[in-house]
């Protein structure tokens, strides 16, 4: 599985929905936790992670073609730490 499409398409067959009605809960989920990034909210999502967003501050970088340093402004980025039962998941033993 690896872009929208798979995902939307999986939803569509584990929630028993039209495609059209999955791509549109994909959207709304996305739509807010985004809208939540952008306010500065922390969103928890259980069985999954936390979404949060980190202050970059600005610093000085060098360009690796010309070796030239150049100004690296101040930006928000966002974060993401998968929660215990993700982790867990993951690293489930195979029987």
């Amino acid at each position: 599985m690896a872009g929208k499409a798979e995902i939307i398409e999986a939803i569509a067959g584990d929630a028993e929905l039209t495609k059209a009605q999955a791509g549109q809960a994909y959207d709304a989920f996305i739509n807010t936790i985004a809208g939540s990034l952008k306010k500065g909210e922390r969103v928890a999502v259980p069985g999954l992670g936390i979404f949060s967003v980190a202050d970059r501050k600005a610093r000085v970088g060098i360009n690796p073609q010309t070796k030239a340093k150049i100004k690296i402004a101040a930006s928000k980025a966002a974060k993401f730490k998968a929660g215990k039962d993700l982790k867990e998941l993951l690293n489930k033993k195979r029987k």
